[in-house]
């Protein structure tokens, strides 16, 4: 919060300056200068507010000139944190609002995936698919695995994907999402499953990251390559 602050502030003191009618990049200075603009530029956006600009570089020039101040210090300090609060209660609101979207989205999804031909829903409520057959053997939930796998959303917004980085990855089956842990074990290595994985099977209301949003139902094309020890894996 405080780098926010301190940010906007300076973008404010940038902007108090008489802006000139072409700025021109022509020395060293002109270009740290606006190079470091563009950072804080960057940084004031993220506030996601407007600003009375005339009233900001207004209370900057009386701080620069050493004027007498229209706001005390701890009356400015109370104004800030009014907003933050503010903004913080407004995000918690949209989250919940998306939560619930998500869950319902998702519940409807489900319903009619599990009508489809060739999918099969177990106890949990994971629903799967087999895209590829193969009579390898399976995993057990202490076993390491080599996959390679596409993770999207309802939309169809990849979100992960292995075969974009160009290599599988090893992981114990026990350390990730229940969705996971129990799909894979219903796999035969060389087989590929398509898995729609309901959200409390995966980042539940928590959601993952700036993609995985509260209650995401997801979507996983997975292809079992092979079974490893964890201690082979824990060295790769």
């Amino acid at each position: 919060m405080k780098k926010t602050i301190i940010a906007s502030v300076c973008v404010a003191m940038l902007a108090a300056c008489s802006q000139p009618a072409e700025v021109k990049l022509d020395n060293d200075k002109a270009k740290l200068s606006y190079a470091i603009g563009m950072d804080i530029g960057a940084s004031l956006q993220s506030l996601s507010t407007e600003f009375d600009r005339a009233v900001l570089i207004a209370a900057i020039n009386d701080r620069l000139d050493s004027k007498e101040l229209k706001l005390k210090d701890e009356e400015a300090t109370a104004v800030k944190q009014a907003f933050f609060k503010l903004q913080a209660e407004k995000r918690v609101a949209e989250q919940k609002a998306l939560a619930e979207k998500n869950k319902i989205d998702g519940a409807a999804f489900l319903a009619e995936n599990a009508k489809k031909p060739g999918v099969t829903v177990t106890a949990s409520g994971l629903q799967y698919e087999v895209l590829t057959a193969a009579d390898g053997p399976k995993p057990a939930e202490s076993d390491s695995v080599k996959v390679h796998y596409r993770g999207t959303l309802l939309d169809g917004t990849e979100f992960d994907s292995s075969y974009k980085r160009g290599q599988p990855i090893t992981f114990p089956l026990n350390g990730v999402i229940s969705g996971w842990t129990e799909g894979v074990q219903l796999m035969n290595v060389g087989s590929k499953y398509k898995f729609v994985i309901p959200a409390e099977l995966a980042y539940g209301e928590r959601g993952a990251g700036s993609t995985i949003a509260p209650n995401s139902t997801l979507i996983f094309e997975v292809e079992l390559l092979g079974i490893e020890d964890q201690a082979k894996a824990a060295v790769e």
